[in-house]
């Protein structure tokens, strides 16, 4: 059965992805038809990229990049929830994806995002990011608008149809593991 890792991608204090990821973790596990795993990447306390060997070499040297590499390599895909930052994604994101690179290889990514814009620039600027570590990103995305989705900017509040785009998503992503799993094989 394939494997998709939700990843939490900011650390801020209080931060509304918390919420996000939890719920996007709860609609996958209604699903029969991979494992999903939500990985929060404050959880691995990563410092600025500290390897002094490309992560394109698969040579790493430090103990949390190692943590790091098994717990992404054990993904045939994910789905990334990621905040907008200054219209990208979080400093802590784009770090954590840069420690590793055979690790994120020939896998499928999605999105959900979150921001007064739904995020959406984060994603296109996370699509460009992802295309240079080899990875294959899917065309559906959920976008949770700030002054839609969460009450006064910070509780979290679904509109009814966002499960839907949810599930479009994984749809796509699982579908897009299974196809590169034989690219994954070499």
């Amino acid at each position: 059965m394939l494997k998709i890792g939700i990843i939490l991608g900011s650390t801020r204090p209080g931060r509304n992805g918390e919420a996000v990821a939890k719920w996007v973790h709860e609609i996958a596990k209604k699903r029969t038809d991979a494992q999903f795993e939500l990985v929060d990447i404050k959880d691995y306390n990563l410092p600025l990229l500290d390897e002094p060997i490309p992560p394109s070499r698969g040579q790493y040297s430090m103990p949390h990049t190692k943590i790091w590499a098994e717990k992404i390599g054990s993904f045939d895909g994910y789905v990334f929830v990621t905040p907008e930052y200054n219209h990208g994604i979080s400093g802590a994101l784009k770090n954590a994806i840069d420690f590793l690179f055979r690790e994120w290889n020939n896998k499928a990514a999605g999105f959900v995002s979150y921001g007064g814009a739904g995020g959406v620039r984060a994603v296109e600027h996370l699509r460009l990011v992802l295309a240079e570590v080899q990875m294959a990103t899917v065309r559906n995305q959920v976008m949770l608008s700030l002054l839609t989705d969460f009450e006064n900017f910070s509780v979290f509040k679904p509109a009814a149809q966002q499960e839907k785009s949810v599930n479009g998503v994984f749809d796509q992503v699982i579908a897009w593991s299974g196809a590169l799993k034989a690219l994954r094989a070499n």
